[in-house]
């Protein structure tokens, strides 16, 4: 914990203190702004306590369902949580996300909810093949299926049916995009998009932890108008935008992370731009804002 110097104290709650959070952490240092790491795991809040121990709070955990709960909680004891619960709630269902950027009117891929494996055969029969199935919470590409056609699917959808889980059971299935060895990952703070890099990569899950590289790809107005759009359509303060080009270059909008790693994204921004400190920015503003 530092000095303060500004009258709000902020809490980084991470239960496990990866690159991005350390690079947080110093930047609160560098700044001389009060802060205290919470440890989720140790976490707990009783309903009738009044007020929060820290005003606002920046809600890092890795894990969805510690990260929701969390942010619940220290909300109903009156805590600025960013992102807020329902951010955290609404990034972490990948069909509720899809249905609120459609109602915002972005382009994305066609997707279709099935309340049963042996629905999801006819909603895949509808979409036509290649198509993916993915899991409704998750990240890091983890169990995203490819379908090359009905045979794999059904081969795909028999093992989902002997999962135990029967919210395993909900099937999201999407069509698999014509697009290049890449997608766009646009980091959005406060409404603004910071900067974007393609992550580039020869499986079809182009995701950095699966081994991705990332380098800069120009802000376009476009780009940047998509990104701040999905950022807002699902109330995330601080979001990792997906975007992906079809085979003739439209854009369109895959997903968008509530808890944004960034690590691979700052190695491809180098010292220009510190996703860290933009951060910490919005969270000062975001204090002065709502407590003066």
């Amino acid at each position: 914990m530092t000095a303060a110097t500004r009258p709000a104290t902020f809490a980084v709650l991470a239960s496990r203190l990866r690159l991005d959070e350390k690079r947080i952490l110093e930047a609160f240092e560098r700044r001389g702004l009060t802060y205290e790491h919470v440890d989720t795991r140790t976490l707990w809040r009783g309903l009738q306590e009044g007020g929060t121990p820290w005003p606002v709070v920046l809600n890092r955990e890795i894990g969805q369902v510690r990260a929701l709960h969390a942010a619940r909680a220290l909300e109903a004891g009156g805590a600025l949580v960013v992102n807020s619960a329902q951010a955290v709630d609404m990034c972490g269902d990948k069909y509720r996300t899809s249905v609120a950027l459609r109602d915002a009117g972005l382009p994305t891929p066609r997707t279709a909810l099935a309340l049963t494996p042996e629905a999801a055969l006819d909603a895949l029969d509808s979409l036509g093949y290649p198509a993916v199935v993915k899991p409704l919470t998750g990240s890091w590409g983890r169990l995203v299926s490819k379908l090359p056609d009905r045979e794999t699917a059904a081969t795909v959808l028999e093992y989902i049916a002997a999962l135990p889980s029967p919210a395993s059971h909900i099937v999201y299935v999407q069509e698999l995009v014509a697009k290049p060895d890449r997608d766009i990952r646009v980091v959005v703070i406060g409404g603004e998009p910071v900067g974007a890099t393609y992550r580039r990569c020869q499986d079809f899950r182009t995701n950095v932890a699966r081994g991705a590289d990332s380098v800069r790809c120009p802000l376009t107005a476009e780009i940047a108008k998509l990104a701040s759009q999905a950022a807002l359509s699902v109330g995330a303060d601080i979001a990792g935008v997906d975007l992906i080009e079809d085979s003739s270059g439209e854009l369109l909008v895959l997903e968008v992370n509530h808890g944004v790693e960034f690590s691979g994204f700052q190695r491809a921004m180098g010292s220009e731009i510190s996703v860290a400190d933009h951060i910490i920015d919005h969270l000062v503003a975001r204090a002065q804002s709502c407590f003066g």
